[in-house]
């Protein structure tokens, strides 16, 4: 058995199946909210762009922790590998669903912004608190591992 492996693909795989989520949602959004504007000839707002990218961020996260496991150099033994890919996918899992929803919330604030053209601060205050989520997670995994 390959230690580390696994585990450390766990949490940068699932993180990135996440931000490709929440980052579809969230341009599906953009796109629709600019053809709106276009078709009714008004200034399509060019900031929808900072709501489609603010998923991408928890893949970082999942690679930081990924390096985090790979530089630990723990001992591969069977005890230690099950450890860490518990880690991994949870970590993972977590950090993916939070870019998930954070594409769900990018995409109303790209329809309400565009509709109404105010609320830009609002919206990436709402979407930094649920980027928060996967940066504590990734903060508590990191103190989880011995030896990192």
């Amino acid at each position: 058995m390959i230690q580390g492996f696994g585990d450390m693909n766990f949490s940068l795989t699932l993180a990135a199946i996440g931000s490709a989520l929440g980052t579809g949602v969230a341009g599906m959004a953009a796109i629709g909210a600019w053809k709106k504007a276009f078709s009714q000839n008004k200034a399509a707002p060019f900031t929808l762009i900072a709501f489609v990218g603010a998923p991408l961020t928890q893949t970082i996260y999942g690679m930081i922790l990924r390096n985090k496991i790979i530089a630990a150099k723990l001992p591969a033994d069977n005890q230690t590998y099950i450890y860490l890919m518990i880690i991994g996918f949870v970590a993972g899992s977590a950090m993916g669903v939070s870019a998930y929803m954070q594409g769900k919330a990018a995409a109303r604030a790209s329809d309400a912004l565009a509709e109404t053209g105010k609320g830009f601060g609002q919206y990436i205050m709402v979407l930094g608190v649920i980027e928060t989520v996967a940066l504590f997670v990734m903060i508590f995994c990191m103190m989880a591992i011995p030896g990192a």
